[in-house]
């Protein structure tokens, strides 16, 4: 294949080489099939499946082209495409009925596109089954923004409720889960059920279980929105100190004092299309 019968949009460093996101335009793509051309320092260039898978795992989430409607209603989002690579931190936001919430169950797999491309950690969601969407989702933590903590149980029974799914014994995960609440602040509110836990406390709780699995992508829903501005700031260093550990991270907000606060990509969504400002 001649590099004259490519075009590229987009590049990212792989392994000390540059690699150049291309499309062939001559009849060979096919499916949405995604060709990957990389030059080393000598000029050279060429593709193969290991450079590929790589390239796949940095790119943790792309959309190309992705719409969404509900039943036979308009299209909510549209021609939605950007790429979250490993590592980052990013600004979900846009007025109210913007799309916010369904461009996040796209990501969290719980809602499949209407058309368009998606891939999260290199696979493509429409072509997974329900068994696999389940296996990739283990690698995604969600805040949601009602909390949704089971007020029958405590602090510790819900932050350790992901492990308990996966049927681990619970000698194996209870320092663990122990030392996460220790480090979000609740050390002291273990046994406490959530109705007793003040707003900001149960915020803590949900993000600790929503991170204790140790997610490669942590997704959270106006995670601020109903704490004050001082614990608002609390809970974004808290988001900082989890994307400086490796968690990539995309936190949906209208709050625009509290993205002033912290200097990352923001992804703003508008009547159903997203602009893109790094």
């Amino acid at each position: 294949m001649e590099p004259q019968a490519l075009w590229a949009f987009g590049h990212l460093v792989v392994d000390g080489l540059v690699v150049y996101r291309k499309r062939d335009v001559c009849g060979l793509r096919t499916h949405n099939q995604l060709w990957f051309v990389w030059a080393n320092r000598d000029g050279m260039a060429g593709h193969d499946h290991a450079i590929m898978s790589r390239v796949a795992e940095a790119l943790v989430v792309r959309f190309e082209n992705v719409g969404l409607r509900y039943g036979l209603g308009p299209e909510v989002l549209r021609d939605l495409s950007f790429r979250i690579e490993a590592g980052s931190f990013q600004f979900l936001t846009g007025p109210s009925g913007a799309g916010k919430t369904s461009l996040l169950r796209l990501l969290f797999l719980s809602l499949k596109p209407t058309r368009g491309l998606v891939t999260i950690f290199g696979h493509d969601v429409m072509s997974l089954d329900p068994d696999s969407l389940s296996v990739l989702r283990r690698r995604i933590g969600i805040v949601f923004q009602d909390f949704r903590l089971l007020d029958h149980m405590t602090t510790y029974e819900n932050v350790a409720l992901p492990f308990r799914v996966m049927g681990k014994d619970e000698d194996s995960y209870r320092g663990e889960v122990a030392e996460l609440l220790h480090w979000v602040g609740l050390g002291e509110r273990m046994d406490a059920l959530p109705p007793v836990l003040s707003g900001g406390e149960k915020q803590r709780a949900a993000i600790a279980r929503a991170v204790i699995a140790r997610p490669q992508l942590l997704l959270a829903d106006e995670p601020t929105g109903n704490v004050d501005p001082s614990l608002a700031q609390r809970l974004l260093r808290l988001f900082a100190e989890l994307n400086r550990s490796g968690t990539t991270i995309v936190i949906a907000t209208h709050d625009i004092a509290l993205m002033d606060e912290y200097d990352a990509r923001r992804l703003v969504l508008h009547e159903g299309r997203l602009h893109v400002y790094d």
